[in-house]
This record gives structure tokens, C-alpha cells and sequence, in this order.
């Protein structure tokens, strides 16, 4: 594994030198043992597996309506900022049923659905909620999946990712939402 060689001392050299030692360390074995532990890391770990949300498709067919009442439109758009109105849009500004969320956990958009579903128990449609998300060219794929999430978090059973520009062009035009949204 390792050797001492020791050198005699020649010539008129003084008694306080003494004698030189050189050391040569063979590191054979750690390289081996290395590999061995490289080995044994590489077979015992445990390769994490891929996540993935379940998407339900729609079957084909006519489209299926939806009531107004319960429709909430998002619109993600950029700098994590998030618009949302509630049925046509139209009805939603003259009603002020629109305005600015953020995806804050207590005050953000799943407190807006959290409420729209409570205000739709009231009347037995609680299950008829229908969200669609409609993201804007500049919308982060975080805010898309945060959106997700929270159809996930607060049981939305019907849901579209839509990529329907209208109202984002008339919302545009109206001035409600600035041209780089």
C-alpha cells in the first residue's frame, strides 16, 4: 500500500539533518473503493418518477352549454397578474362582475372560486361551476399549472384551458387591460 524509502546520507552532511524519508502512498485501493461506491449509489438509488395531472378530454360531439351564472373566465397574463370575469363579457362589466386577482393561497383566485361555489350551494349548482382559462400570449406555463392546481385544490369538476382571444382583444380595446398584457 505505501512505502518508506530512506535514503543514506552522503558526503559531509551534519548529524542535525538526519536522514531523509520519502514517502510514495499507492492509491490503487481508493480508486477501487471508489468505483465500488460509485457502483453501489448508482444501483441502490431510486429513480424519481414523472408526475403528471390527469387530463380528461372531452368526447366528441356538440358542444355543451353552460349557464351563465355559472362561468368564470380567467385570463392569465403576464407578470403573474390574473383577470377574471364572471359569464359574458359584456354582462360581467356593466354588472361589475370583473376585476384583478392575484394566486395569493387566502385572497387570491381560489378565493374566488372558494366564493362562487359557496354562492352557487345556495341555489343546488354547486357541481355546475365551469372555469375557463384563457391565456394570454405573454402568460407564464407557472400560472397556467397554478390554475390547474387550483382546479385540483378546490374540486372544479369542469374546467377548459380554451385559447379563445376575443374577450383578451376586447378587453384590450375597452382599456380594461393594458396592450402588453
Amino acid at each position: 500500500m505505501a512505502e518508506i524509502n530512506t535514503a543514506s546520507s552522503t558526503g559531509n552532511r551534519s548529524r542535525t539533518h538526519g536522514k531523509k524519508l520519502s514517502t510514495r502512498v499507492d492509491l490503487t485501493p481508493m480508486v477501487d473503493l471508489g468505483f465500488l461506491l460509485i457502483t453501489f449509489f448508482i444501483i441502490t438509488t431510486t429513480m424519481t418518477e414523472n408526475k403528471a395531472m390527469n387530463l380528461v378530454m372531452p368526447a366528441d360531439g356538440p358542444p355543451m352549454p353552460s349557464a351563465e351564472s355559472t362561468t368564470i373566465t380567467l385570463l392569465p397574463g403576464r407578470h403573474d397578474s390574473l383577470y377574471y370575469f364572471s359569464g359574458q363579457l359584456a354582462d360581467a362589466l356593466a354588472a361589475n362582475h370583473s376585476g384583478w386577482k392575484s394566486y395569493h393561497v387566502s385572497t387570491g383566485v381560489g378565493d374566488l372560486i372558494r366564493t362562487k361555489k359557496k354562492e352557487l350551494g345556495i341555489s343546488g349548482k354547486q357541481n355546475d361551476l365551469m372555469v375557463i382559462i384563457s391565456p394570454t400570449d405573454n402568460s407564464s406555463y407557472k400560472n397556467i399549472v397554478d390554475l390547474l392546481d387550483e382546479m385540483l385544490i378546490n374540486d372544479v369538476k369542469r374546467y377548459v384551458v380554451s385559447t379563445d382571444r376575443e374577450a383578451i382583444a376586447s378587453l384590450k380595446a375597452s382599456g380594461k387591460l393594458p396592450h402588453d398584457f
